[in-house]
């Protein structure tokens, strides 16, 4: 072979290994069944949906349920829904499965706190960013957590240095820890008070920061893949962060990710590993035929109203198997 087809070929070959290893290609499983609902009573079902964006192309190859199903778009925050409805109840359980082909790519705006060259980068017009400065129900911007963004981010001159100091903040005073009541509702005065919670805690207090020092700042929930593993049950959601600079655009973070790894501390100011899933994106959501109950917290299992009333009585699974077959190679810190 020609010397220069040789080299040639080595650099498809090294490309081909490089992006192999920042992405990962998996089957995703949904599942749950609504259990106990009285003959008679009017049954509505909404199931959140993966979509493809940026980051992750997603297929739909099956999705099943003992109503039918259709799709539905949300306007606040483009989320999709599959919803299912009977205006009578005619069996005690119900149940639906949706199955995925994904692949999720590695996701890097910053490197060691820079703008990395090469970043895929998005923007946002002003007016879709007004949102994200403003409060939810639970992520306040103004109070506790405004004090402690003006004292963090005090002597930062830049967006990026005052989206650091508060990532820093955090990362220094929140331990990961689901021990006791409270954790994982995203309370971000609670979060203050306790310093201790799951993913959902650790980001509502970092978006509360950011929003309140006009860091527009957006909540994505989805679920986690075990770096380790090629298969195997995933026993609850992950959730992440996104702020937003003028100049770069939207900054991906995972304070509770760098809090277990602390290792990657620096990698997760600026990025998000392959090892994840994303669903839905938002708070106090407000759903698509419209529920009847308040607007959720956030959205990532299935939501069910029965006789006009949020139904707790869902079991859930959901599981995963690399397409390969092989053990995923997790990103390495950056």
């Amino acid at each position: 072979m020609p010397r220069r087809c040789l080299i040639v070929l080595l650099t498809v070959l090294l490309s081909v290994s490089a992006l192999a290893q920042n992405e990962r290609h998996f089957a995703f499983h949904y599942t749950f069944t609504v259990k106990n609902v009285t003959p008679g009573e009017r049954v509505c079902v909404w199931i959140p949906l993966a979509h493809a964006d940026a980051f992750q192309d997603v297929k739909v190859t099956s999705k099943t349920g003992d109503l039918p199903l259709k799709q539905v778009r949300q306007s606040e925050y483009d989320n999709e829904v599959l919803y299912a409805e009977t205006s009578k109840a005619d069996k005690g359980e119900y149940r639906f499965s949706v199955d995925y082909d994904i692949v999720r790519r590695e996701h890097v705006v910053l490197v060691n706190g820079k703008p990395a060259s090469d970043a895929h980068t998005e923007h946002s017009p002003h007016h879709e960013l007004a949102r994200f400065l403003e409060p939810d129900r639970l992520v306040p911007t103004t109070g506790v957590p405004a004090q402690l963004a003006a004292e963090e981010t005090k002597t930062a001159t830049t967006q990026l240095e005052k989206a650091k100091a508060i990532y820093e903040y955090v990362f220094r005073t929140m331990k990961y820890d689901k021990s006791g009541t409270g954790w994982g509702h995203g309370d971000t005065l609670w979060a203050c008070d306790s310093k201790h919670g799951n993913c959902t805690d650790f980001h509502s207090v970092f978006i509360s920061m950011a929003r309140s020092q006009k860091i527009p700042a957006r909540f994505q929930i989805g679920f986690p893949l075990p770096a380790d593993k090629s298969t195997a049950e995933i026993p609850g959601y992950h959730c992440w962060a996104e702020f937003y600079l003028d100049s770069t655009g939207w900054v991906p973070v995972d304070i509770s990710e760098a809090w277990k790894h602390q290792e990657k501390h620096d990698y997760f100011f600026g990025a998000h590993d392959v090892n994840r899933v994303q669903f839905t994106q938002g708070r106090d959501l407000k759903l698509s035929p419209a529920q009847d109950g308040a607007p959720l917290n956030y959205f990532v299992y299935p939501y069910v109203e029965v006789g006009g009333k949020e139904h707790p009585n869902v079991s859930i699974a959901f599981s995963f198997e690399d397409v390969s077959g092989k053990p995923a190679i997790a990103s390495s810190a950056k």
